[in-house]
């Protein structure tokens, strides 16, 4: 992916002001800003639910290899 510059960036910030309105860009940056603060906060908690259940949602290797699904090994 390449990476954006400044004049990439206002052009992207003078597409959304047209598309948005003035009027709206601060309840828009509101709202990013709220699902990103409740998405790390979902990220945290489910960090500790799984330090406090001792690492048991963690997969195993046959779960991560398809072990066990029929048709999946060649053989019907």
């Amino acid at each position: 992916m390449p990476n954006l510059g400044a004049p990439e960036l206002l052009i992207i910030l003078i597409l959304v002001l047209l598309v948005f309105g003035g009027a709206k860009l601060p309840k828009l940056a509101r709202s990013l800003g709220q699902a990103q603060r409740e998405f790390k906060d979902g990220l945290s908690d489910s960090a500790e639910e799984g330090k406090a259940s001792g690492g048991s949602s963690q997969t195993s290797a046959s779960d991560k290899s398809g072990g066990g699904a029929p048709g999946k090994n060649g053989s019907a």
